[in-house]
């Protein structure tokens, strides 16, 4: 039980951070029509920052906190200077556009930090396991991502759902030439969304920096987590995002964990753990098959935030 429970978590804090990659790719896709598989770059920025400035203040939290600002900045720049050019156009220069700036980034950070990892040390407050229940201990850090992440999606109701600038972006989501008639500024708006979704990948990124070597590529392979749960969960729906995130964290969490004792009734030692991981990501995406034949527009509509 104590083991099932300490899977449950790590499946919840996995889940939520891929929430945080989620939630700003389906704002970007979701209101600008822009296929941005240049996402996962901007998860590896913020934890290249991370690792840096930590470095530099010898504070994990104050380091933590300057790279989500420069991650903001560098999406905000990277929607003045390159996405502008790619809003109307079709979704194949999108594609070859962003994996552009893929090439781009991960030159640019070899060229910056070269060619070896970094890695981000914890402070011993965090470092420590904490008890949770009678005779359990779990990681301190893991609970503060969790924490931290919800605070995160609660931030993100607010904003989207009670502020003026949320019902901005709902009505761009729905009729961005109707928004631009009225008088809105399109332009800022677009800024200020692509650079609040860099953000939000640039805090996933930084977050995960502590367990994962900071290494280059290291958003790549997440970014396409990050698409199937925009597809489940709906494109331009943070509500989709979170519930698409969480049972995406906990197949892949669950299944890597206890599959390879199931598959070892049926194959040898050596086989089950590896088919286990395949079979894990196996389940992801025929959850996303499911959810496509049942509710093509995904689990919740852009309308339903």
């Amino acid at each position: 039980m104590t083991l099932f429970i300490e899977q449950c978590l790590n499946g919840l804090q996995f889940g939520l951070l891929l929430f945080l990659l989620a939630a700003g790719l389906t704002l970007v896709f979701g209101i600008m029509d822009l296929v941005n598989l240049a996402h996962g770059s901007l998860y590896m920025i913020g934890a290249y920052f991370a690792a840096t400035f930590a470095a530099w203040t010898g504070s994990f939290v104050l380091g933590a906190v300057l790279a989500l600002a420069a991650t903001l900045l560098v999406g905000m720049a990277v929607e003045v200077i390159v996405m502008r050019r790619l809003y109307g156009r079709d979704h194949i220069d999108h594609v070859l556009a962003t994996f552009g700036l893929i090439l781009f980034f991960d030159e640019a950070v070899r060229l910056i930090w070269g060619p070896a990892g970094l890695s981000l040390s914890l402070p011993p407050w965090l470092s420590q396991p904490v008890q949770i229940l009678p005779g359990m201990n779990y990681s301190a850090y893991r609970l503060a991502v969790i924490v931290v992440t919800l605070a995160v999606a609660g931030f993100l109701y607010v904003l989207v759902m009670r502020t003026r600038i949320g019902m901005l972006i709902r009505a761009g989501a729905s009729n961005r030439e109707m928004v631009g008639a009225l008088g809105v500024n399109i332009k800022l708006l677009y800024t200020l969304v692509f650079g609040l979704g860099a953000a939000l990948a640039g805090l996933a990124g930084l977050m995960q920096a502590p367990i994962l070597t900071v290494q280059i590529g290291m958003g790549e392979n997440i970014l396409i987590l990050a698409f199937v749960i925009t597809v489940i969960g709906g494109i331009g729906s943070i509500r989709g995002a979170l519930v698409a995130a969480l049972l995406v964290g906990f197949i892949d969490t669950l299944g890597r964990a206890f599959f390879p004792d199931i598959l070892r009734m049926l194959l040898s030692k050596e086989a089950a753990a590896t088919a286990a991981p395949a079979l894990s990501s196996m389940l992801i995406y025929l959850l996303m098959a499911v959810v496509l034949v049942v509710k093509p527009e995904g689990l919740f509509s852009a309308g339903n935030k």
